[in-house]
């Protein structure tokens, strides 16, 4: 009887490093596409690609040629059809290795209580006028940008560089104001601008009462390192929206520690 030879099932540390990254790979991969039209998108690919080998394989070559069109240009196909979803992993891995991030929780251990007094003084202005916007059930959208764009955001905005104040995203976002319909973008601290349009999310498996404006604050949130507040101008219920998810019916008190977190 033959002894069984486990030589190639030896693996070493580089060897297990190398399968967790490539699972965290397609982990990340599969959460950027994952309930929206995207996923039908590889499952359509991965289709033509298992019919163009088992075509192969029988000799059937006229299918074989045309399918093998298809296949000799896979790269760029991909990066064509999923442009969106390969910023967003670009931004996504950008984001995780960012100094900046790690200088702020460098400050958020060793000054703690500095930190959250100024952001309070920063995000209560928002929260007030929240309160307000909420109460009178006036739709609006506002976006939290770690970094401003100005070639994605001023394209379509108007630009209004002003400090945050309650009366003024009042003001933008009351229902006889020509900035109204679209979003305000906060950045460094400002207002930067008003009335943006914004890209449109692709997924599909939102809840039927979402919006133009719950679509356009989880679409900006999915092409750049954004966070957004979305309040209903039906019912004043107040979503936020972080990386593509969303979570409903916020409580002042909750927007106020993701607030703090975040901006």
């Amino acid at each position: 009887m033959h002894a069984i030879d486990f030589s190639l099932l030896k693996f070493t540390f580089f060897d297990v490093l190398d399968i967790v990254l490539v699972a965290f790979l397609i982990y990340q991969l599969y959460n950027l596409v994952r309930g929206t039209i995207a996923a039908n998108i590889v499952i359509g690919i991965a289709i033509l690609y298992a019919l163009y080998f088992a075509v192969s394989a029988l000799h059937m070559k006229l299918l074989t040629t045309i399918l093998g069109y298809f296949t000799n240009v896979g790269i760029i196909l991909v990066i064509v059809i999923f442009q969106q979803e390969i910023r967003r992993f670009l931004l996504l891995v950008g984001k995780n290795a960012s100094l900046q991030r790690n200088k702020a929780w460098w400050q958020y251990f060793f000054g703690k209580a500095e930190v959250e007094k100024n952001n309070y003084m920063r995000i209560k202005p928002i929260i007030d006028a929240c309160k307000i916007l909420k109460q009178t059930r006036t739709g609006a959208l506002i976006v939290f940008a770690k970094y401003y764009d100005e070639q994605f955001y001023q394209n379509s905005c108007e630009v209004i560089d002003g400090k945050i104040s309650k009366r003024l995203l009042e003001a933008i976002f009351q229902k006889t104001s020509p900035l109204h319909d679209g979003a305000v973008v906060i950045a460094e601290n400002k207002i930067k601008s008003a009335s943006c349009i914004l890209p449109l999310t692709d997924k599909i498996d939102l809840p039927p009462q979402f919006g133009l404006r719950h679509r356009a604050g989880i679409g900006v949130t999915e092409a750049n390192e954004a966070t957004a507040i979305i309040i209903s101008e039906e019912t004043g219920e107040i979503s936020y929206a972080k990386q593509g998810r969303v979570k409903m019916n916020v409580s002042f008190a909750e927007l106020e520690k993701l607030l703090n977190k975040d901006f």
